[in-house]
């Protein structure tokens, strides 16, 4: 599968793996531990994961604008890789949330948030366009020896993209076992044990003791029993202690992501020698263009960048849809989903995990389909892709139908009894996160490529990050997963996405013919 393809492909992705795998340790739980440390209510902290989730895209287009400005993406790569590490510093502090510090310490983190944010923006979108001009610079040595060479070199783009986008999914296969495992670990050092339900119900007795409804005090009541609460003389002790043990864990993994920004940086400095500078400027003879050949240059430069628009378009809606992983689903796995000896956040590794088992295959399905003269364009794929990331949800829907779910607000306030006849089996997960994950690698890498071909050759970090900001927007709409979820019943929150997912794939058909034309 690697045969044939630049040096430098593997070194760049080992970097990115190690980038990867210290962003999900932290991502895996950024929502649960936003509520569990601070108290927030699951949609504010539903808005606030959506801000980050939208600011790392969004800066994505910034760290381009500076790469292609300063000429030096090497140089704004390993910045990133710096910027971030000291983000992850922070929130690898352990101090517990209280009324009289909550003012600077919510502020605080949100800082550590935007340092990675801004560090991933100078990062990510720099190099992928490293990546693509690896192909650039294969496919121009191909040229030279013929046709039937260039168009092999071509056909190499979107596996080349794929093999990238499997090793980050390797650093994500692992992270979102850190936390968890660091947490349960700190939390039996204090003979305590894991509950997903009891931060929230911690809070909530801190803030209003015996005031808080009766069935949410037995639940409380019945909980701390449980993970061995009994030796407290009092709730409001066990309550304190509970959350800042349960943090403490969670703040120890985030100690993981700065080793991982470290060898990451150093992959990449030892790496630097195999790895293009995009668009490099040469000294170049004056060519003189008549002013035919000027307007069909710039109507082609203007058709490329309708085209690279349209499927930035769609996906804004893919990104709204699939990175509900972090928010709704992340929070229905926790709910609705039977985790009493699995975390929920580990949950989120069956996707990284579908994608490395799933890449191999789909990458030798689509080399066939090429080989026998039926290829698949990158357009179309993404359009199948939109379509089966409305599957994905459809099953969510229908089990959530079928199983009666009431909105997540009204699941919360049954006793534990009801709670638990109501959950579904793991299986509802890997169902939903293998449809997920086929729809991921039919669209994410695909658009990676997509845009990599065509860019206009000066623009090529700025383009990537515009395919990054197209992502930000999704992003940015993140916490309506959250608010649904918590507002109506569940089956409705997921119908959403099944309308937006179908109705991208029946606009992105109606455009590919065009697409295909303008990509050549």
């Amino acid at each position: 599968m690697l045969k044939n393809h630049p040096k430098g492909l593997i070194p760049a992705a080992l970097s990115n793996m190690g980038e990867r795998f210290g962003y999900y340790i932290m991502n895996a739980v950024l929502l649960l531990f936003l509520c569990s440390k601070f108290g927030l209510s699951e949609e504010t902290g539903g808005i606030i994961y959506s801000f980050f989730y939208a600011g790392i895209y969004i800066l994505s287009l910034v760290g381009g604008l500076i790469a292609d400005r300063l000429q030096n993406y090497k140089g704004t790569i390993m910045t990133g890789l710096v910027i971030m590490a000291a983000g992850y510093v922070i929130l690898s502090v352990p101090i517990l949330s209280t009324v009289g510090n909550i003012n600077w310490l919510l502020p605080m983190t949100c800082f550590a948030l935007f340092l990675i944010a801004f560090g991933n923006g100078l990062f990510k979108g720099n190099l992928q366009a490293i990546v693509g001009q690896m192909y650039d610079n294969l496919e121009k040595e191909a040229a030279q020896k013929g046709e039937k060479e260039l168009k092999i070199a071509k056909s190499r783009r979107d596996s080349g993209f794929q093999i990238f986008y499997v090793f980050i999914n390797i650093g994500g296969l692992v992270a979102p076992f850190v936390a968890p495992l660091l947490r349960s670990w700190w939390l039996g050092k204090h003979s305590m044990s894991y509950n997903a339900d009891l931060p929230a119900l911690c809070h909530q007795y801190i803030q209003k003791g015996v005031t808080m409804s009766t069935e949410q005090l037995n639940n409380l009541t019945e909980l701390t029993a449980k993970v061995g609460g009994n030796v407290f003389s009092n709730l409001t002790d066990f309550c304190t202690k509970y959350l800042d043990v349960f943090n403490t864990g969670v703040h120890f993994s985030f100690i993981a992501s700065v080793t991982a920004m470290i060898i990451s940086l150093v992959i990449f400095i030892l790496s630097q020698k195999l790895l293009p500078t995009p668009d490099k400027k040469e000294k170049q003879e004056t060519v003189t263009y008549s002013a035919a050949e000027k307007a069909k240059m710039a109507n082609e430069i203007r058709q490329r960048i309708y085209a690279l628009f349209a499927v930035l378009g769609i996906a804004v809606f893919f990104w709204f849809s699939f990175h509900q992983n972090g928010t709704s689903l992340s929070l229905f796995a926790r709910d609705f989903v039977v985790t009493t000896t699995v975390p929920p956040e580990i949950w989120q590794a069956i996707n990284p995990f579908f994608v490395i088992v799933l890449t191999p295959l789909i990458v030798l399905i689509f080399g066939a389909l090429s080989k026998r003269g039926k290829e698949i364009s990158t357009p179309r794929k993404i359009a199948y892709g939109m379509g089966i990331a409305g599957l994905a949800f459809l099953f969510m829907a229908t089990v959530s139908y079928i199983n009666n779910y009431p909105s997540a607000t009204e699941f919360k306030y049954l006793a534990e009894g009801a709670k638990e006849g109501l959950k579904s089996g793991p299986w509802v997960l890997i169902v939903l996160y293998f449809f997920l994950t086929v729809a991921e690698l039919f669209i994410s890498p695909l658009g990676l490529s997509f845009v990599s071909k065509v860019a206009p050759k000066n623009l090529q970090g700025l383009c990537q990050g515009l395919w990054l900001a197209a992502t930000a927007v999704g992003n940015g709409l993140l916490w309506i997963g959250p608010w649904l979820y918590n507002k109506y019943p569940i089956w409705s929150c997921w119908a959403l996405f099944v309308i937006l997912c179908g109705i991208s794939m029946i606009v992105m058909l109606s455009m590919v013919k065009w697409i295909e034309k303008v990509a050549k």
